[in-house]
């Protein structure tokens, strides 16, 4: 076993669903690069995100934490940047930092990038990026770069890396806009020549779900801007025909994103094994969150469903982990700052929450794996989507949302406009969650023990149960 402190790379992208990988099994495209990451080290088949948005996966992924504790609960809370990150820890510990492209977690003042010696991230677009001549912004100021923005993201994260001079170990955030909307592929995509499948719940009624899932407005059908697609659909299409087609043009931009972004993983690959310096570097690729592919007829994410709720992550370090491994276990984008600070040798922060990992890959366990994960998506009925809040309990076989309903903790929002609600999903008998079993005689103990389980968990983590919950 290497005794040398591994490099760290985290290459991270938004929106891309697992299901749009070929290491996960994808029908839609394949994914050669970031396959070969999973090929040479481990695949992890639950991990899931605590909270479905941008801005506080990012910083949960960062600090470690809930976004109830890093304070960055909605797209609209910007972060703290003093408080203690996975990477601030790494640089008090000798190593050299970097972030490039996508922070989205606030600018100015307490909220651009601490912790790194060289940060050089995109603005403009509500802190989102361009894809095509994107502003970047670094310590030195604002600047446009020409060019698509995987590619220069991927050029100025390795020219840092070849500027660095000695010995110490590094690490490397590589956070990438692709493939988030508007979906704008560069030029040189793969053409395609057949129709995407269609999702087999492309058709959902949702009749036995609650009225806060059907109220999203998040269908493909309705809600999928015509000025997001570029394109205008042919005269006379029927309601379910423009839907098919909308998806299929929606599709063929997502997956050209994707991928580029798999080209730039290659990139890092091919940059680490030309220097002899893959085996001894932490790899790691992940999205953000999931994201819905027409699953359900909808698009975006949010929703504690699986699509939405399900990151992708393969992690490689051959000097320490065997390749072509498998990890069942859960796990949230909360671990990954303990997990990866483990692999280094580095104490975490008290106050970071989460279970490390490390210890799984390696055949030593730290501790006992999670019985199941917490989720809370805090945004309520926001004005493009009107995802209602709502929080829940995942283990590996079933599922328990309470959608509370009343915006609690965002400024401005009202009382009660809907009823609570409950929904319960038996994830082995329908792993596509078509039928809410909640109100459903057998399943009372069921629900018994995941709605204690879950107020353990809200307790464990310092998250108050909603006061609409002990009354429903």
């Amino acid at each position: 076993m290497s005794k040398r402190r591994p490099n760290v790379v985290m290459i991270l992208t938004d929106d891309h669903a697992s299901h749009a990988i070929g290491a996960y099994g994808s029908v839609v495209n394949s994914t050669p690069r970031i396959d070969e990451i999973a090929r040479r080290g481990v695949l992890f088949r639950n991990c899931f995100v605590t909270n479905s948005l941008c801005s506080p996966s990012r910083a949960s992924i960062l600090t470690g934490t809930y976004s109830h504790v890093n304070g960055v609960t909605t797209l609209e809370t910007p972060i703290d940047a003093s408080q203690p990150t996975f990477v601030s820890q790494l640089k008090t510990a000798g190593y050299r930092t970097a972030i490039v492209g996508k922070w989205h977690l606030g600018h100015g003042p307490g909220h651009d990038p601490e912790g790194f010696d060289y940060w050089d991230v995109l603005v403009g677009s509500e802190g989102q990026g361009e894809y095509w001549d994107p502003l970047f912004l670094s310590a030195a100021g604002e600047r446009t770069v020409e060019g698509y923005a995987t590619d220069i993201i991927t050029d100025l994260a390795l020219s840092w890396l070849d500027s660095l001079p000695g010995d110490d170990p590094w690490c490397v955030l590589i956070y990438h806009k692709a493939p988030h909307r508007p979906w704008e592929p560069r030029e040189g995509s793969r053409p395609r020549t057949e129709a995407v499948p269609l999702p087999a719940t492309f058709d959902d009624d949702y009749a036995t779900r609650s009225t806060s899932a059907r109220r999203a407005a998040m269908r493909i059908a309705e809600h999928l801007a015509l000025e997001d697609l570029k394109a205008t659909p042919p005269d006379g299409l029927s309601y379910e025909d423009a839907a098919v087609w909308k998806y299929q043009r929606f599709m063929e931009d997502y997956l050209d994103c994707v991928q580029a972004v798999d080209e730039n993983v290659g990139r890092v690959i091919d940059w680490l094994d030309e220097r002899g310096s893959f085996d001894d570097t932490l790899l790691m690729y992940a999205s953000d969150q999931g994201f819905f592919l027409g699953d359900h007829g909808w698009f975006d994410k949010r929703l504690m469903y699986e699509e939405s709720l399900r990151m992708p992550l393969v992690l490689s370090l051959p000097s320490r982990v065997e390749g072509g491994a498998v990890h069942d276990g859960i796990v949230t984008n909360v671990d990954w700052a303990q997990t990866i600070l483990d692999a280094a040798g580095v104490e975490p922060v008290e106050r970071m929450q989460g279970r490390s990992f490390w210890g799984d890959l390696v055949a030593s366990p730290s501790s006992p794996p999670a019985p199941g994960m917490y989720y809370r998506y805090w945004e309520h009925d926001d004005s493009s989507h009107r995802a209602p809040a709502h929080y829940g309990y995942r283990t590996r076989t079933h599922k328990l949302i309470y959608f509370y309903n009343d915006g609690l903790g965002l400024p401005g929002t009202g009382p009660f406009t809907y009823p609570p609600e409950w929904e319960l999903y038996d994830l082995e008998r329908d792993p596509e969650e078509l039928h809410n079993v909640y109100w459903e005689p057998e399943y009372a103990e069921v629900r018994a023990e995941l709605t204690t389980a879950m107020l353990r968990e809200q307790a464990r983590v310092g998250d108050l149960p909603h006061p609409s919950q002990s009354a429903g």
